[in-house]
């Protein structure tokens, strides 16, 4: 072999020794999930429960015979499913739904989605063991989807708790449940990001994975690398019916404060400010004079409420709540729903391009939001503007009724800029370049001096439902 061969053969195996020592270390770097299975999985329960639904009568399922020639009834007897003998009226049919759940105290308190019990007649709990118990339903919250269960016991395996908060995107996760009724099934993945906002759950800051969560998951714990549970598997988002690769789960600080209230008082009391808010998008915030997206904008606020009692207003922005930023719309509800009615609540907002702080008492939320109903057509006189509109004023039985102090209803919609946003009559502008509309009068004068290639702003109600929308004028 000659010198330069060698040479390079040598250079070859150490760039391979190089190679596999990285590779090596790589692979030592990967977390083993072992130990943390071996001691969080006796406290990881599978919940059965089974629902009692009324059963159709026999007699009502099979057609009258009586009056057959013996053939034919014989013939159509032969083609019947058999009846069980059962007196009529007794029987019912049984739903059955499997999900997960997981033990938190030794004397049998078990968290679990709200979902996995929700209309059960009857909930079992099965053990590590394969030992079977029947469960006491608490108290439940759907607004979180947690609920609390009882099991008669002693000594029980517990979970460690962890701390939500301290969660960061890319962390190691670990799921532990029962997909499709296989007990302590093991999954693993990391932290996608933290503060997800899920339509329709305005109140839970969601944990978002690509842990590998499917039917049967639900309610089980989800760990960090220390083996404490930081949230409860409780949804994914899915196409086809399966996981997808994003999943999420309900952080432990917020089903822990859930657990606690429906242990001591049977309910869940959240804080409330009586808003309705939306996102600040580019055009908003350029509109609001704002240098970038970012707060929730207040389009809505309940006659009564906390917010109006404190002195908020439509229009306001807010960036942030007891020093807490607001970035996106949906950080507000979660903060507020954190706090205890009767809490004071510092708010940092933007009005009429000015920041100013807004001092208010978080209420308790309603069981039931009232909203305004739809406005009927007002009858007033009609009056064109360059937005491609016909207006007409509200009548004071239509102010009193809605709690409005201004506005205009809209009566037609015409080619322009009113069709291409999407207005639609009935509709009642409110606000219109962040001015309110007190007349028709007023509004078509506000139109007339609306500047150009420019986002302008326009508060709209429909169907009692108020939000800004933008929109530009070309000419």
């Amino acid at each position: 072999m000659s010198i330069l061969s060698l040479k390079s053969y040598l250079s070859i195996f150490a760039t391979v020794l190089v190679l596999g020592q990285a590779v090596t270390a790589q692979a030592v770097e990967l977390p083993d999930f072992t130990q943390l299975v071996e001691q969080a999985s006796p406290a990881v329960v599978n919940i059965s429960t089974t629902q009692k639904l009324p059963d159709r009568k026999v007699n009502e399922q099979m057609p009258d015979l009586e009056g057959l020639p013996p053939m034919l009834r014989e013939f159509f007897e032969r083609g019947m499913p058999p009846q069980p003998r059962t007196p009529r009226g007794d029987r019912q049919r049984e739903a059955q739904s499997l999900g997960s759940g997981f033990i938190i105290s030794s004397d049998g308190y078990i968290l679990t989605n709200n979902h996995v019990i929700a209309d059960a007649d009857e909930i079992l709990v099965r053990l590590a063991d394969r030992s079977e118990l029947k469960a006491k339903l608490v108290g439940t919250d759907p607004r979180s989807d947690v609920a609390l269960l009882k099991i008669e016991g002693k000594d029980l395996p517990v979970l460690k708790l962890g701390k939500s908060q301290d969660l960061k995107a890319g962390q190691w996760v670990v799921a532990i449940g029962s997909p499709f009724g296989f007990d302590h099934t093991v999954t693993q993945g990391i932290v996608s990001a933290i503060g997800r906002s899920l339509p329709n759950e305005n109140y839970v800051p969601f944990i978002q994975t690509d842990v590998p969560i499917n039917p049967g998951n639900s309610g089980g714990p989800l760990f960090n690398l220390a083996g404490e549970v930081v949230g409860i598997n409780s949804q994914i988002y899915t196409r086809s019916g399966g996981f997808m690769g994003v999943s999420f789960a309900i952080p432990i600080d917020v089903a822990m404060d859930v657990s606690n209230q429906l242990k001591s008082g049977g309910k869940v009391s959240r804080g409330w400010l009586g808003v309705v808010i939306q996102e600040v998008n580019k055009d908003l915030a350029e509109s609001f004079g704002l240098e970038k997206p970012a707060g929730a904008l207040v389009a809505q606020i309940q006659d009564d409420g906390p917010a109006a009692k404190g002195g908020l207003q439509v229009g306001d922005v807010i960036l942030s709540m007891n020093g807490q930023p607001i970035v996106m719309s949906a950080d507000l509800p979660h903060l507020v729903g954190a706090l205890k009615a009767g809490s004071k609540a510092d708010l940092e907002v933007i009005r009429e391009g000015k920041r100013k702080h807004v001092e208010l008492t978080v209420g308790a939320i309603p069981e039931e939001g009232k909203e305004l109903d739809s406005l009927p057509k007002s009858s007033a006189e009609r009056s064109s503007n360059r937005l491609g509109v016909s207006v007409a004023e509200l009548t004071d039985e239509q102010k009193k009724t809605y709690d409005l102090k201004g506005g205009v209803v809209i009566k037609e919609v015409q080619e322009g800029p009113a069709s291409l946003i999407g207005l639609q009559p009935g509709d009642v502008i409110t606000h219109l370049n962040n001015q309110a509309i007190g007349s028709t009068k007023e509004f078509t004068d506000i139109a007339k001096a609306l500047p150009k290639n420019r986002s302008v702003s326009m508060r709209v109600l429909r169907q009692g439902r108020a939000s800004f929308i933008t929109f530009k004028l070309a000419e």
